[in-house]
């Protein structure tokens, strides 16, 4: 079974030129099991996604008819709702024989409803890349309810790295533990987006005021229903615990439902939750967009699982360590929104 790098040895990969990159990472790229990616200083919009295929880099691709026009990030750029965008990002990899990647999107990215994807050169599939890739990295950004205001060096994906254990004999299957809704009735349990609302500038933390972008959701009986289309921030009854040896993502209990999507920005850090980092009691917040006609969700009802992995070494800092934004969550939204009050 392949095993999840830690900090200490994502910063050896950088050592060692397996991650490369022209402008010098940020202090605090690094997390305890994955590395935060950055936007490149210009966007393509697209009419229509695509991945390259056999043989084929992405750059090769980047032509008229599939290419609309393109876009300088550096003054700073809208990335409006609706459309689609690929980016270079400012890393690119070189990586052995017995390291394979994945990447997700950064929990805030979710949290605002903004889809993304890492794309590789000769990709027949999205946010994997192959043990021995070379080659450059380019982030698909699709804003699906905000538009955001984006710069070169935001960040809105994050890349996981696995060695392959030498001992190609051993195996197992990964833990995983279900993950249920709380939907207490007579109390917020959660948000759903408002449509048409301002831009998000991705650097004004904390800045804007959730009640121009959401909601609240207050159930009478314990119910929710989905409409199609929406988007909803929710949370897990249950509190989530990643220990220091294992990291975890978040994937779908039942694809064949088929009525919502839950959760898309997946990555649980070791240490999310953990009682040693200040994370006892800690939520994992969901997000939830409807799908093809009205659903109703219930109080209790099990939606996702999280999956557990083991690392290959302790990181040197836990989740929550790290001036994390999420330690000890219950229903947060991102950290672009202040408090909500009432």
């Amino acid at each position: 079974m392949a095993k999840i790098l830690c900090d200490q040895q994502i910063g050896d990969c950088v050592q060692a030129g397996a991650i490369r990159f022209d402008v010098a990472l940020d202090q605090d790229q690094l997390q305890p099991a994955s590395m935060d990616l950055r936007l490149g200083q210009k966007a393509y919009r697209l009419r229509a996604s695509f991945l390259p295929g056999k043989n084929t880099s992405v750059a090769s691709r980047l032509n008229a008819p599939l290419v609309m026009h393109e876009i300088d990030l550096r003054p700073g750029a809208v990335l409006e709702t609706g459309c689609i965008y690929l980016v270079p990002l400012m890393e690119a990899l070189a990586l052995p024989t017995d390291i394979s990647a994945r990447t997700n999107p950064k929990s805030s990215t979710g949290r605002i409803d903004v889809f993304t994807r890492v794309i590789t050169d000769g990709a027949f599939a999205f946010d994997t890349i192959a043990p021995g890739y070379e080659g450059a990295l380019w982030l698909e950004i699709s804003p699906r309810t905000f538009s955001i205001l984006v710069r070169p060096g935001d960040r809105l994906a994050q890349i996981r790295l696995r060695r392959q254990a030498r001992d190609h004999h051993t195996s197992g299957e990964a833990k995983s533990v279900d993950v249920s809704l709380a939907l207490a009735p007579n109390s917020r349990v959660g948000f759903r987006a408002k449509r048409h609302a301002g831009v998000l500038d991705l650097r004004n933390i904390g800045g804007h005021d959730p009640r121009d972008f959401w909601e609240a959701l207050i159930p009478r009986n314990g119910q929710l229903i989905l409409d199609p289309g929406e988007f909803y921030i929710l949370a897990s009854k249950e509190a989530i615990c990643i220990p220091p040896d294992m990291a975890a993502e978040m994937a779908p209990i039942a694809p064949e439902i088929g009525e919502f999507r839950v959760h898309y920005a997946g990555f649980f850090d070791p240490g999310f939750g953990y009682d040693g980092a200040g994370g006892a009691g800690a939520k994992a917040v969901l997000e939830v967009r409807g799908r093809d006609v009205p659903f109703i969700l219930e109080d209790g009802q099990t939606v996702a699982k999280l999956v557990f992995e083991p690392m290959s070494q302790n990181p040197t800092a836990l989740y929550g360590t790290i001036g994390s934004n999420y330690q000890g969550q219950g229903l947060k939204l991102s950290k672009l929104f202040g408090k909500w009050v009432e």
